[in-house]
């Protein structure tokens, strides 16, 4: 008997004995593990790819106990937030949302291979990631929402993104991507909402007119260039090109954007002349075009009357000719910016009786910014009356007879010299 103990108790028997031991452990634990093995695999890849610095005490990921079944012990001590299980196929529980907070995790999004084909929501936004956007994201075959926005990731977009036919929500602002956008991008079909904002793309925007769910696009303060020819989806509701290298005219086809209610082409490289399909259109709200090149309106007659428009931002162009009479007509306008434009002649008495007057189903300007021009002559009357603080109003920079700081839209600037009146056009003292 004291022979048997003694072989029992050797060191290397122990040592297997223990091995043994663990093994059957683990093989008990996956026999009874609620959650997929493969998802599983997914959550250690990404919590092991990230910087173990960057995994601060109380975040979601500092939680992460792979002892225990992770969707079995959701919400505890171990696995306090960071992701979402449901039971969806025999039983067994599956990753359908991953949405990390933000306490700047920092790590490569390319060592996690990303098979979780019932993955709805990714959310890992306000972080530190880097490296480019993995191909291997295409796997999430589910996924609806992808928001990567405000982190570091950089490189060109895979064009294998565009195979998420479920996708409807697509943040990618606020990082260092650049290169064109894929064409591919026609194959999310069911994309509602489109954020590429704050990144180096670059190249000319593609026809995205196939997306016929998609209501909002956002690319401003990118380096995107050439003349807008892409066709948009009839579904829009709102579109920013702001602060790119557009160039040329606007498209006589937005007019045919028959939901659009807030367009902003501002900060580019536009110019020509501006159709009356802006100030007639069905729905339009919101119009934002300056600091461009734009140099004329060509205007029907009895335009603007049934605008829907209730702010119209038209400075920092190169606009001539004199003030359009038309905008103190439009009925729901209440915001009016053509300053620092070229705009001539005296201001129409309609301009100041709409900002000091409040007239029955006719909204009254809040803002009337006029400055920078050359317009000539007196302030209106109606003007005289205003108090500072009951409406923004700018008249600075121009060429009329007299407007001292005595009123507050004469605050801030001089008018111009006699010597620049009179070397631009006529001017009356």
């Amino acid at each position: 008997m004291s022979k048997y103990i003694k072989i029992f108790c050797s060191p290397y028997t122990l040592n297997s004995f223990l091995l043994l031991i663990s093994v059957f452990t683990e093989l008990l634990y996956i026999a009874h593990s609620r959650t997929f093995a493969g998802d599983i695999k997914v959550l250690k890849d990404l919590k092991n790819g990230l910087d173990p610095n960057s995994i601060t005490p109380g975040s979601c990921l500092s939680s992460w106990d792979f002892s225990i079944d992770p969707c079995d012990h959701l919400f505890t001590k171990r696995f306090t937030c960071g992701f979402r299980c449901d039971r969806v196929v025999s039983g067994l529980s599956r990753v359908t949302e991953i949405a990390l907070d933000q306490p700047g995790y920092s790590g490569s999004l390319g060592s996690t291979g990303w098979n979780l084909p019932y993955l709805q929501t990714l959310d890992l936004s306000d972080n530190s990631f880097h490296g480019p956007v993995p191909g291997s994201l295409s796997k999430l075959t589910g996924l609806r929402r992808l928001s990567l926005s405000m982190n570091s990731l950089t490189g060109s977009l895979p064009g294998s993104v565009g195979s998420l036919s479920l996708l409807q929500e697509l943040y990618l602002d606020n990082n260092h991507l650049h290169g064109p956008i894929p064409s591919s991008f026609n194959g999310l079909v069911s994309l509602k909402r489109l954020e590429l904002q704050q990144n180096n793309f670059s190249g000319e925007f593609p026809d995205l007119g196939s997306l016929r769910n998609l209501y909002y696009i956002d690319i401003s303060d990118n380096t995107f260039s050439g003349e807008i020819l892409a066709t948009f989806p009839t579904s829009l509701i709102e579109l920013s090109l702001r602060n790119n290298y557009f160039h040329g005219s606007i498209p006589s086809g937005f007019g045919s954007l028959v939901y659009l209610q807030v367009l902003d082409l501002s900060h580019n490289h536009l110019s020509g002349s501006l159709s009356s399909v802006l100030f007639d259109h069905p729905s339009l709200q919101q119009v934002t075009l300056s600091h461009n090149q734009f140099s004329s309106l060509e205007l029907d007659k009895n335009v603007g009357g049934d605008s829907k428009l209730i702010a119209l931002d038209l400075s920092y162009n190169e606009l001539r000719g004199l003030l359009p009479a038309f905008m103190a007509s439009m009925p729901e306008l209440s915001a009016l910016s053509l300053e620092h434009n070229k705009f001539t002649g005296m201001i129409p008495s309609h301009y100041a009786l709409k900002a000091a007057i409040v007239g029955p189903g006719m909204a009254p300007f809040e803002r009337l910014l006029l400055g920078g021009n050359y317009l000539i002559g007196p302030i209106p009357g109606p003007l005289m009356g205003l108090k500072p603080g009951s409406v923004n109003v700018s008249l600075v920079d121009n060429c009329l007879y007299q407007c001292p700081d005595l009123f507050f839209f004469c605050q801030g600037a001089d008018q111009k010299s006699l010597v620049d009146c009179k070397s631009f056009g006529p001017y009356i003292p």
